[in-house]
C-alpha cells in the first residue's frame, strides 16, 4: 500500500479526532489501537508461526517475516505500556492542570522526552513493517497457499494499515498538542 493511500486512509477521521480533548484522545487510542493490537498480535504471530514451519521449505521468505513480526510483536507489547504507563499518564496530567489553570512547575523534557522515544519506536515498527510487505510481495500469497497463509498476510497487511493510523494519530496529534500545551504553560519556553 503506498504512503499516499495510507496517509488518506489515517486522515478520514483527524478532523474529529483533532477536536477531542488529550484526556480523550489517549483513551481512544489505548481502546481502539492498543486494543486491536493485543487481540493481534499473539493472533498473527501463530498464524505466521505456523506457516512458517509448514511453507518454510518453499517460501523461505516466511522466515525473515516471522522474525520481523516477532521484534514487532515484543517492541510493541513494551511501546503500548510505556504509552499506557509514562507518557499517557503524564500528558492527561498536564492537561488536568491546564484545565484547573495551575502552573506547571514541570521540565519541558516531562514530555518531550517520552515523545522523542515513542517516535522513534514508530520509526522502527514501521521499517519493519515495511520489510515484511516487501517479504510478502505486498501482501500477495504466492498461488500454492493455504487458507492459513492468505489469512496471515491479509492480516499483517490489516495490522499495518491500523499501525498507521495509530502513529498518525499519536504522531500528529496528540504529540505536537500535548508539547503546546506544556510550552503554553511554561513562560520560559514560549
Amino acid at each position: 500500500m503506498d504512503l499516499e493511500k495510507i496517509m488518506q486512509l489515517s486522515d478520514t477521521g483527524s478532523q474529529h479526532m483533532a477536536e477531542k480533548s488529550l484526556s480523550e484522545l489517549t483513551s481512544y487510542i489505548v481502546s481502539t489501537h492498543h486494543e486491536y493490537v493485543r487481540r493481534q498480535l499473539p493472533l498473527i504471530h501463530g498464524y505466521l508461526d505456523k506457516v512458517a514451519s509448514k511453507h518454510g521449505e518453499r517460501h523461505p521468505e516466511l522466515y525473515p517475516i516471522l522474525e520481523n513480526f516477532s521484534a514487532i510483536r515484543e517492541e510493541m507489547e513494551l511501546h503500548m505500556q510505556k504509552e499506557e504507563k509514562v507518557l499517557f499518564p503524564r500528558i492527561r496530567e498536564i492537561e488536568n492542570l491546564s484545565n484547573w489553570n495551575q502552573p506547571l512547575s514541570l521540565s519541558s523534557t516531562f514530555i518531550s522526552a517520552p515523545v522523542s522515544m515513542m517516535e522513534q519506536e514508530h520509526e522502527h515498527a514501521g521499517a519493519l513493517m515495511a520489510e515484511i510487505r516487501t517479504l510478502s510481495n505486498d501482501y500477495n500469497a504466492p498461488g500454492d497457499a493455504c487458507t492459513t497463509y492468505k489469512l496471515s498476510f491479509a492480516s499483517l497487511q490489516a495490522f499495518e494499515e491500523d499501525l498507521h493510523r495509530h502513529v498518525h494519530l499519536e504522531n500528529y496529534l496528540l504529540f505536537p498538542a500535548a508539547l503546546q500545551l506544556i510550552r503554553s504553560r511554561i513562560p520560559e519556553l514560549e
